[in-house]
């Protein structure tokens, strides 16, 4: 751990900034997947009958994040990035822990639905604004040898935290049974989610400072106007178009494939919640591997090469694990996670290399979340594709669209000096 740090004076407070962004992304992972996870067993007592319903929930959450991300990177690149991720924080806990008091349906009728979706949408932003200023923050206090391994680290969070909520979730409907758990014992996670949040603020308010370099330039009035129109407009869409690749990657490699093996006679929907945790397990350990790998390489090199794989392997490996069963599809599953999502290892470190400290929250945070907005709605856009092209067709056909993107994004931008402190 000593080796990711700058200089030997401050190496303690690198060392916390770097810890509050490892840990603060998983507690901002795990509240992103709690209504995506730990409600589904429940939904249907909840939220009510209609499946429709918990849509509502997943778009309110998507659009509040870019959102919470132009605000805060903002604010962040103003007044500083500590100060910005506690408040950010301490919204998180707060939105969080009033949703385990939301009443189910039969209490609260229609407005339990508006509740969720009012408090998700707030959360949303609260959850935009902890990656636009935390990780930013751990990477300018990360000693420049190791951005790469430090950043597949913050990323590697993701997968982890979805595996997390996914075995709490499993332990509680083994403990309490489902009836148990649909009246009652999904607001635990949320509990749990609250209290995380609450140990990170402590967290940041006792040891967590702000970088010399993000404290020693002059601050920009308006660092949201300059990444959207301004000087540094073009990093931005360079960056949006890289990372609208890589959420394409990660909507039809996690939840349309889940869908799709639900579906498939061979499989089952009873199989598919082990595999997808097997194989989120192994793309935790690759993104670590990919962001130290894009350390020695050049990141721009490892997302051209990494697309050039995926364009051919991400579809071939998405038709093998459409064929497949038992553990022939747990492999095959595993290398679809290894062939698109584990290109994220490089992001937190290419995304802070690519702005300069004055914007560097603003053009992380918007560049990340912007991005995921068109790949999120793909239930809007990929039925009639595949009403077309076929189920599986459609998807491979998006994969290699995605793996397109990647390289076009990384060809559209120079190679970041990884070797160099961040200015």
């Amino acid at each position: 751990m000593s080796r990711l740090f700058t200089e030997p004076e401050t190496s303690s407070r690198a060392r916390k900034a770097v810890r509050g962004g490892l840990l603060g992304n998983f507690v901002d992972q795990v509240d992103i997947f709690l209504p995506v996870i730990a409600l589904a067993p429940a939904a249907a007592v909840v939220l009510g009958p209609d499946p429709a319903q918990t849509g509502l929930i997943f778009v309110a959450t998507l659009f509040g994040r870019p959102l919470g991300a132009a605000i805060f990177g903002s604010l962040a690149d103003r007044y500083g990035r500590t100060s910005t991720t506690k408040i950010a924080i301490a919204g998180i806990a707060i939105t969080t822990l009033l949703i385990a008091l939301i009443p189910n349906h039969d209490v609260g009728g229609e407005a339990t639905l508006w509740a969720f979706v009012a408090l998700r949408f707030v959360g949303g932003i609260f959850l935009g604004g902890e990656y636009s200023a935390a990780i930013p923050l751990a990477m300018e206090w990360s000693a420049p040898r190791q951005r790469g391994l430090l950043s597949g680290g913050i990323m590697a969070m993701s997968p982890l935290a979805n595996s997390f909520i996914a075995a709490l979730t499993l332990t509680l409907l083994q403990v309490l049974g489902a009836d148990d758990y649909a009246m009652w014992g999904w607001r635990m996670p949320f509990i749990a989610g609250a209290l995380l949040a609450v140990a990170m603020l402590g967290y940041y308010s006792v040891g967590v400072h702000d970088s010399p370099v993000s404290t020693s330039v002059p601050h920009r009035t308006r660092p949201l106007a300059d990444i959207l129109v301004g000087p540094f407009r073009r990093q931005l869409w360079q960056v949006f178009t890289l990372m609208t690749g890589l959420w394409l990657f990660t909507q039809m490699a996690i939840p349309v494939l889940t869908g799709l093996l639900s579906k498939a006679p061979q499989i089952g929907p009873t199989t598919v919640p082990l595999i997808m945790l097997v194989a989120t397990l192994v793309s935790a350990a690759a993104m670590i591997a990919s962001g130290a790998i894009s350390q020695r390489i050049g990141r721009r090199r490892f997302f051209v090469a990494f697309g050039g794989l995926a364009i051919i392997a991400a579809p071939l490996a998405l038709m093998w694990a459409m064929s497949s069963q038992g553990a022939g599809a747990v492999l095959a599953v595993t290398v679809v996670q290894l062939v698109t999502v584990s290109a994220y290892g490089p992001v937190g470190a290419y995304l802070a290399e690519r702005f300069p400290v004055s914007v560097r929250s603003s053009g992380y945070g918007v560049g990340y979340s912007l991005s995921m907005v068109i790949p999120a709605l793909y239930p809007f856009w990929l039925p009639g594709l595949q009403s077309t092209l076929g189920a599986g067709t459609a998807v491979a056909v998006v994969l290699a669209a995605a793996s397109s993107l990647l390289i076009i994004g990384a060809l559209l931008g120079p190679e970041p000096d990884r070797a160099a402190p961040l200015e």
